[in-house]
């Protein structure tokens, strides 16, 4: 579980860096480069789809083996030392190091994306209106507190038993019900769905995400539903498999924008099904592959969060740099991600891996 949670924290890095060359984003997206392909969307938007579902899947799942094994209070003092804390002092340094970049690109990008040109056109005009403060890709720790707290609600009123009496069924029920739990939420947003970066709860995230939080929470206290829906995984892999290019060519005709500020209910059931199967075929597939030690895996599980932390502000830093270089997408791509990831590993064994800042987000 440990590894699939780096594991997913980690793709995110991949897939911010692939947004600069998605053509999908390019209006909309501050780092999109000159250089896009078509490549970039046909597998980027699939671990889009599984890497934060199944990372608070995997969350859901530790909150309950905390309090299980540990009790409430240790899971309240988890939350206020490893999210709460990070989260309070890693928030302002990630938007002032942004900030502080996207200005820098805006006086010297000579090629910038759609967004970065209107960012430096607002900045000559004094009226112009102002971005809402946002958390930026810090989002999730806020959405791990508010879960934290409604996961303790749910607890203590024994909210839980229907659908805990549900992974007690047949283990294709939930797979066939939690899609259309969440269907809902994916159409009140455009697709793909975006990141809650809001300093308000957005109702279609606390369902969504909530949504897999739980089921994680549910998984700990039934331990057999992993074992008996192993045999599930090929007709999970082989649907999604169908559905995929089907979301893609959807996203060619509802192109996310002003025109489609939500999606259609078939893409949002599109959306969900292939979210919700692929979190569940991640989880068997790790049971497979990775519940075995691995130093390299053992090493990146404990960095994965630092390297989280930080990375969007690298990664901003090297892709605007990038913007006036005339090199082929996939030298760009290959070039942020290996920088990013150097910084975000190197500051890591000196800063954190061996002082205190390890209870904290190593």
């Amino acid at each position: 579980m440990d590894q699939l949670r780096a594991l997913a924290m980690l793709a995110g890095v991949l897939f911010h860096a692939a947004l600069a060359y998605s053509p999908l984003m390019q209006p909309i997206w501050p780092l999109a480069d000159r250089q896009a392909s078509p490549l970039v969307d046909a597998v980027v938007w699939l671990p889009h789809l599984v890497r934060m579902p199944l990372f608070f899947t995997v969350s859901g799942f530790f909150a309950a083996w905390i309090i299980v094994h540990r009790g409430p209070m240790a899971l309240l003092r988890q939350r206020l030392r490893r999210i709460a804390l990070p989260f309070l002092l890693a928030w302002p340094l990630v938007i002032l190091a942004l900030s502080m970049s996207t200005e820098w690109a805006a006086n010297h990008v000579q090629h910038p994306s759609a967004l970065l040109s209107l960012i430096a056109e607002w900045r000559d005009h004094p009226d112009a209106p102002r971005l809402p403060p946002n958390t930026a890709h810090l989002w999730f720790l806020y959405y791990l507190l508010l879960f934290g707290v409604l996961h303790w609600i749910i607890r203590a009123l024994e909210l839980a038993k229907p659908a805990r009496r549900l992974l007690q069924q047949a283990p294709w029920l939930p797979l066939l019900v939690l899609p259309l739990l969440i269907t809902p939420a994916l159409a009140s947003v455009s697709a793909p769905h975006p990141a809650p970066e809001g300093l308000l709860p957005q109702f279609w995230a606390i369902a969504f995400y909530g949504s897999f939080f739980a089921f994680g929470a549910l998984l700990h206290g039934e331990p057999d539903w992993m074992p008996r829906a192993d045999k599930l995984l090929g007709p999970l892999l082989f649907g999604s498999a169908a559905l995929y290019p089907l979301l893609l060519w959807r996203l060619q005709v509802e192109v996310p924008g002003a025109a489609n500020p939500a999606s259609s209910w078939a893409v949002a059931l599109i959306e969900a099904c292939l979210a919700v199967w692929l979190t569940v075929a991640s989880l068997l597939l790790g049971r497979r592959w990775l519940d075995r030690h691995s130093p390299l895996m053992h090493y990146l599980a404990k960095s994965a969060y630092w390297t989280y932390l930080l990375h969007l502000p690298l990664l901003f830093a090297v892709q605007y740099w990038l913007m006036d270089r005339s090199m082929h997408w996939g030298w760009k791509f290959a070039i942020a991600t290996t920088a990013t990831m150097a910084g975000c590993l190197l500051s890591y064994q000196l800063l954190v891996r061996y002082t205190p800042l390890r209870r904290h987000v190593g």
